[in-house]
């Protein structure tokens, strides 16, 4: 083992968990930060807690040489609303304070690709050097994302080593806490959404995200962010891919924008006010969906080296991991069933 000892926070999380795989690979020690009852490898050293809590995280940087930081609620809706601001910003605002008490000798802050997001011709691509104001952000996931990166930036340019890194829409094996990208996959895969509004996003293979942070520690430079993506998708696209995977007819129905909101208005009125349960249509969701969200990566290509693995495969490998969890309920046909479980 290297006498380099890292430490991830969120490192039972999707990008979080195969970024310790990756770290365990190269031959490095390894700490996680991680909330209590969230499996992790057995080869790793745990901090159990919160960011939140100043004291669990000077405990979790003893030692430490490079901080990854992941740790956040990654989920577009919540019961409350302010556990967004709380994890998201204020979570990081605790961990690059107790980062500044030390000598260490780089960050590296997982950002989100949707603070970058906004009206722009269908054309064009969003790139690093997108700049949004806290009132444009579509809800409060976005605008916890957008307050934490500030206070990325803002160390950085008091003197920290600080790299940020925003990934774009992770897909491939093992999202256990099934974040939104693979919600929407599964529910598409389990027809629960029998129309659907085409939007444009763009999607990566989460073990080159995973990648992506330690080039990041490694070539990124400081108070500089790289977007970690692949490539730019619609959804018509995305959903013809999984009907070909799959073998199940995919939704072939588009809704207008107008009816997606008042959808998400709506869902979201009954899951904060009655089921407290997620909504399918996370209003959140619906706003960041208004526009095409394509993204140019070729800076995190050429400066880091950032790998661009076939995204069509990542899927593939995300609904055989999904149809091995359990978690496909339909029914696929027999020679697909086959393929994917390659019998």
């Amino acid at each position: 083992m290297s006498n380099q000892l890292s430490l991830v926070t969120g490192g039972g999380g999707f990008i979080g968990s195969h970024l310790v795989q990756e770290l365990l690979e190269n031959g490095e020690s390894v700490r996680v930060l991680e909330l209590p009852d969230v499996p992790l490898p057995e080869d790793v050293e745990v901090v159990r807690g919160s960011i939140c809590d100043a004291e669990v995280v000077r405990c979790a940087l003893k030692g430490v040489r490079r901080v990854y930081h992941l740790a956040a609620n990654p989920n577009l809706w919540a019961v409350k609303k302010s556990d967004f601001n709380r994890v998201n910003f204020e979570g990081t605002r605790t961990i690059f304070a107790e980062v500044a008490k030390r000598d260490i000798e780089v960050v590296v802050y997982t950002s989100t690709e949707s603070i970058l997001t906004g009206n722009v011709d269908k054309d064009s691509f969003f790139n690093v050097e997108m700049k949004h104001k806290l009132g444009q952000m579509p809800g409060p996931y976005c605008r916890s994302k957008y307050l934490a990166e500030h206070e990325a930036f803002k160390a950085a340019r008091a003197g920290m080593p600080v790299v940020v890194v925003a990934p774009t829409l992770p897909i491939g094996p093992g999202d256990r806490l099934i974040t939104p990208p693979t919600r929407m996959i599964l529910d598409f895969i389990n027809s629960k959404n029998p129309v659907y509004l085409d939007c444009g996003f763009n999607m990566v293979d989460v073990r080159d995200v995973a990648k992506g942070h330690l080039l990041a520690a490694e070539h990124g430079v400081h108070g500089e962010r790289y977007i970690l993506g692949n490539e730019n998708l619609t959804l018509e696209q995305l959903l013809r891919w999984i009907e070909e995977i799959t073998g199940l007819v995919m939704p072939k129905r588009r809704i207008p924008y107008w009816l997606a909101l008042m959808t998400g208005v709506i869902t979201e009125f009954i899951a904060d006010y009655v089921t407290h349960c997620p909504p399918r249509a996370p209003l959140t969701g619906v706003r960041l969906a208004h526009h095409p969200m394509y993204f140019d990566s070729s800076k995190a290509v050429n400066q880091l080296g950032f790998p661009q693995n076939s995204v069509r495969k990542a899927l593939e490998e995300e609904i055989n991991w999904l149809l091995n969890a359990g978690l496909v309920i339909q029914r696929l046909p027999l020679i697909q069933v086959r393929k994917s479980l390659k019998i």
